[in-house]
């Protein structure tokens, strides 16, 4: 299933302010670049009619957590003003409250269901990998049905059970082209999982 990529299915609440000054934004800036130098998250006009793509995101107070904004894939390195926090979501009523300089990503309300259903997870890692989206089944990787698209209520209800039934920390969605998301306790164990995969998969030599 190809859909376009970025767009926000989701209700949207977003109060524009900056972020608050308490939010140190140096950890997920750090792995988000080293995300980036992989193109897992990047924008390409060969790909998804060349909107931007890929997302990360860190837990902040109890299911708050701090996400890179809504078509931000372009940019080699984040500011402040490239991330919102989300302060609020309602799975399934589909709708998400927000606040920062920027609005959230088309994935946010994925994210959400990830911190809503294990509290032990620290971050996610929203990735585009043709190499792993492909290699679902090779590498054995929990995937969600390709009859479900992304931003839904049906997907974050499909996350959550996939979570549930699942230590592994890297799943697909094939229902939305190229999409991979790698969650854990950590950035430096989530990232190398992720990049591991990526190896496994056949995308780094």
């Amino acid at each position: 299933m190809t859909e376009t990529e970025g767009v926000i299915k989701y209700q949207l609440h977003h109060k524009f302010s900056k972020l608050p000054s308490k939010i140190n934004l140096s950890e997920i800036n750090h792995y988000r670049s080293l995300v980036y130098d992989l193109a897992l998250i990047g924008q390409n006009p060969n790909r998804y009619l060349g909107y931007g793509y890929g997302n990360i995101s860190q837990r902040h107070e109890n299911n708050q957590f701090i996400i890179s904004g809504t078509q931000t894939g372009n940019k080699p390195y984040l500011s402040p003003a490239d991330y919102c926090l989300v302060t609020d979501t309602h799975l399934p009523q589909n709708a998400l409250y927000s606040t920062g300089e920027c609005k959230p990503s088309s994935e946010a309300l994925s994210h959400a269901s990830v911190y809503t259903k294990n509290k032990s997870i620290q971050c996610v890692i929203h990735a585009h990998s043709p190499e792993i989206w492909h290699a679902s089944q090779q590498l054995k990787l929990p995937y969600t049905s390709e009859t479900i698209s992304y931003g839904t209520p049906e997907m974050a209800e499909a996350i959550a059970q996939l979570i549930a039934e699942s230590c592994y920390g890297v799943f697909t969605m094939m229902g939305h082209e190229d999409g991979v998301i790698a969650y854990g306790e950590n950035f430096p164990d989530t990232f190398a999982l992720l990049e591991k995969t990526l190896r496994d998969a056949g995308g780094i030599t």
